[in-house]
């Protein structure tokens, strides 16, 4: 019936060989009054966390619930009249359904959250949370990988610590992409479109009723984009969509796909993303303090800003630029060159040009924003470059990314030794309630606590892991392992099926892999870096591995190549191949399509995580932290998060961080690695057992990963940090740059300018110290530096001692600074400042003078770009 269906109906009058619509409208579906709330369930993503909202749908109808992808709206726009007529008078669905649904309203209203109850302020403000993309569950097909499932987590634990964040993205049309293989195991791409009227969305309205559009200005012409709401839990996503009638067909095409090849397409998604983005909000009433950027896709956001305080405050681009500097956050996700936006200055002109000239810059100067050197004219415009220079606070997503950035960024802090870039890390985590079997979260509920999620950073009651009985945990383990392998054999029949397979094929495929056995699992974006073959090094040698008649081991892997990155692919073809060796065919599967639904059923079900990136490419990685809380144990490079989660009692090490400049060499080395952990630890391990028939040592070393990596890698920590690290103090100084008519960025926007026509001027002119060749351990060394300050005041300076240990290279490392105090100030220009250098250990020393921009509202002298060293640097 028609009341039974969702979606987009038009009534149209016929032309030629296409329908035009005389009308739109919305067709919901019909809910009998007993189950009215399971729409609203099905329109807020709270459900993709609670393991009974999702009971509660599948109980309505478990094959429906398949085919639609775990999609509620859907599912209830396609369901029977007569199975909603049925539920409706069913009492003990009834019960259930208001169980879930009185559950989900308290939480949407309770006030017993972390921010309510530690982070709320006075003067604090929204925090708009902007990325690419949102890998939130696997109907709402709007991410690619890592990237936008940490976005989702984001938001969805914001949700539950009560933050005051709002999200933005791209509502594409065609997502990215499914995947499936040729019989050559060649990857191929499907783009299905996304029915967004069938998804848990909504289209925002403004006061009129209407849908709420926003314009922006391309060349020669206004492009347009609606705005849809997605509900995750307390928090709202607003995703943008130029698929409207009101652009041409090539700009309705703007946002169809995800990560387009084409940079043209790229400028024009990163436009609509950071300035339509905030146009947006700005349309809702939304005027955030806090704009985070993750990743640089947004990174125009910036600009928009400026321009937004420019025409509210009546201030020139330097005194907005002051203020929405201190209220920007960016997070890097980079660890390499090529994964950051770069446009052409040509590029940049065509679509921005009349929008810098409206900000009052020259061309050099708005292309200077994005290079790393604004007097090369050659270099493109970075939008990291660009993000960098507009955030007072930037971090990479773990601790060795904090160290790789800092390297891979330094050039836009010139003359700052590496250290002090101002680059620092809040290492990722995951929502653990997105990604635990419903077995694991009942098992923590019961032995820790039903709080533990949000208690996660007290280390106290994670020690209770300990008492958790051996036989429950690894009953729990084996259940979960058996329903990974029945979900394998199921896709792969569903995948031989699709290429015509033969019914001796069809059976083999319900045959695969051993319910019983070690399984190992490794899925992830493929891309070279990560070496998805590397496990392929020594085939005998690792068939020998996984065919051992009293120790088989299995493995399953899954994953993406972009379309455009054919080496990947041929990674992917490869082990494809591998696969249906005789010998190993029953041992080792790819299951194709990887997505959220498939990274879930893996992280829930394998055993062991195996993780190979090359050392320093991989920036941090969260698939290792989802296997860790459901009962995994870690086999990785020490790269990304295991180089600091890394403990001998809670997973294996593949090497000891080596980097070696053969890269065939060091894939030899590190190949064997695995195979040697593999046979005399992983192995064994797994399979000694005790009279019980337990392997005891294993639960043991399971216990101790859960508890050393759970408590630390879990999303809310990550969210604190956050907030207590950037949100909160980028607010607070938004705020305090903006009262009393912008007073004080107006002061330090004057103050930077004079300071800026000036430093030219300074001088180190000479530096005193005793002449020793030796100096012992305890003994002051005193330092005296005349300094010709030109026009600047002394106040307008910090002069400083850098000193430390000599490095091979003849550099001073491990820098350590020492303030300098003006000691005698002449009627001239020179002043002379002096300090002591104490030193606690031997070795070779060295030191040298520098000069730094002081002000009481300078967030980091370092932010100013300015910088003068004894050498003249």
């Amino acid at each position: 019936m028609l009341s039974s269906f969702v979606g987009q109906s038009e009534i149209g009058i016929y032309e030629g060989k296409s329908l035009k619509p005389i009308r739109t409208f919305e067709v919901v579906p019909f809910l009998p009054p007993e189950l009215a709330g399971l729409r609203e369930l099905a329109y807020n993503l709270r459900w993709t966390w609670d393991h009974q909202a999702i009971n509660l749908f599948r109980r309505l109808d478990r094959d429906l619930w398949e085919e639609t992808g775990h999609n509620p709206a859907l599912m209830l726009g396609i369901i029977s009249q007569e199975r909603l007529n049925e539920a409706a008078k069913d009492e003990a669905f009834l019960a259930h359904a208001n169980r879930i649904v009185l559950k989900f309203r308290g939480y949407q209203k309770s006030e017993n959250t972390w921010y309510l109850k530690h982070g709320k302020r006075s003067k604090q403000g929204t925090i708009a949370y902007f990325s690419a993309e949102f890998g939130l569950t696997e109907c709402l097909a709007v991410y690619s990988g890592g990237l936008g499932i940490l976005a989702g987590d984001h938001i969805k634990a914001a949700s539950d610590q009560g933050l005051p964040l709002v999200g933005v993205g791209i509502a594409y049309q065609e997502g990215y992409f499914q995947q499936y293989l040729n019989p050559d195991g060649w990857q191929q791409e499907r783009y299905p479109i996304n029915d967004f009227y069938n998804m848990p969305i909504l289209p925002v309205k403004n006061s009129a009723g209407e849908r709420l559009l926003i314009s922006l200005d391309f060349p020669g012409r206004k492009v347009y984009a609606q705005v849809w709401l997605a509900q995750v839990g307390r928090v709202h996503l607003y995703l943008l969509d130029t698929n409207i009638s009101q652009n041409s067909k090539t700009d309705q095409d703007i946002t169809d796909a995800l990560y387009h090849g084409d940079p043209e397409i790229r400028i024009q998604q990163e436009m609509v993303l950071g300035i339509g983005g905030m146009r947006a909000l700005e349309a809702l009433g939304i005027r955030p303090a806090v704009c985070h950027m993750n990743e640089g896709h947004s990174a125009f956001l910036a600009l928009e800003r400026i321009r937004m305080l420019m025409q509210e405050h009546g201030l020139n681009f330097a005194q907005a630029k002051e203020a929405a500097f201190c209220g920007n956050v960016f997070t890097t996700h980079t660890a390499v060159p090529a994964g950051i936006d770069k446009f052409s200055p040509d590029l940049m002109e065509k679509y921005l040009g009349e929008y810098y000239r409206g900000l009052g810059l020259h061309r050099d100067e708005f292309l200077g924003l994005g290079r790393a050197n604004p007097a090369d004219h050659t270099e493109p415009f970075s939008m990291a470059n660009l993000a960098l220079k507009l955030s007072s606070r930037t971090n990479a997503v773990s601790r060795l990314h904090g160290y790789v950035s800092r390297k891979l960024f330094g050039n836009v802090w010139r003359g700052v030794p590496e250290e002090e870039v101002p680059i620092t890390h809040i290492t990722n985590g995951i929502h653990a309630r997105s990604w635990i079997s419903e077995e694991m979260k009942d098992l923590y509920d019961r032995y820790i606590g039903p709080r533990w999620s949000e208690n996660v950073e007290e280390l106290n009651i994670w020690k209770r892991v300990e008492d958790i009985p051996d036989e429950e945990l690894w009953r729990i383990s084996d259940r979960r392992r058996q329903r990974l392998i029945a979900f394998c054999r199921k896709r792969l029949r569903q995948q031989i099926e699709a290429r015509g397979a033969l019914p001796s094929e069809l059976k083999e495929a319900a045959e695969i892999l051993d319910p019983e056995a070690l399984t190992i699992g490794f899925s992830r974006r493929f891309a070279t870096y990560k070496r998805g073959t590397l496990l392929l090094n020594d085939i005998e040698r690792l068939s020998a591995i996984l065919n051992n008649k009293d120790r088989p081991v299995q493995i399953i892997m899954a994953g993406k190549a972009h379309p455009e990155d054919t080496p990947a692919k041929e990674l992917i073809r490869q082990i494809v191949h591998f696969c249906r060796n005789e010998d190993v065919r029953r041992r080792f599967v790819f299951i194709e399509n990887y997505d959220i639904n498939v990274a879930r059923w893996l992280v829930t079900g394998v055993d062991v995580w195996l993780n190979t990136p090359r050392r320093f490419l991989e920036a941090c990685g969260t698939s290792g932290m989802k296997a860790a809380f459901n009962g995994a144990i870690n086999m990785s490079i020490l790269d990304g998060w295991w180089d600091e989660a890394y403990e001998p009692h809670a997973g294996w090490a593949i090497g000891h961080g080596e980097v070696y400049a053969d890269v065939e060499y060091q894939d030899k080395v590190e190949s064997n690695a695995i195979y040697e952990l593999l046979e005399k630890e992983v192995v064994p391990l797994f399979y000694d057992r005790d009279k019980d028939g337990l392997p005891r040592a294993w639960i043991q070393r399971m216990k101790q990963a859960m508890l050393h990596i759970c408590p630390e890698f879990d999303i809310n920590r990550m969210v604190r940090d956050y907030a207590t690290r950037a949100y909160f103090p980028a607010s607070d100084r938004y705020n305090e740059f903006l009262a009393d008519s912008a007073n004080k960025a107006k002061q330090l926007s004057t103050w930077k300018q004079e300071l800026s026509g000036h430093w030219r001027e300074l001088k180190i002119e000479s530096i005193e110290a005793a002449n020793l060749e030796q100096v012992q351990v305890g003994d002051d060394m005193r330092v005296r530096a005349r300094v010709h300050l030109g026009n600047l005041r002394p106040d307008d300076v910090a002069v400083q001692i850098f000193h430390g240990p000599i490095d091979s290279h003849g550099n001073i490392s491990q820098g350590e600074v020492i303030p300098m105090v003006l000691s005698e100030q002449n009627d001239g220009q020179a002043c002379l400042f002096s300090g002591a250098i104490r030193y606690f250990k031997s070795g070779r020393h060295g030191f040298t003078v520098r000069v730094l921009p002081q002000h009481d509202e300078l967030g980091s002298p370092i932010e100013t770009g300015l910088i003068h060293w004894a050498d003249g640097r």
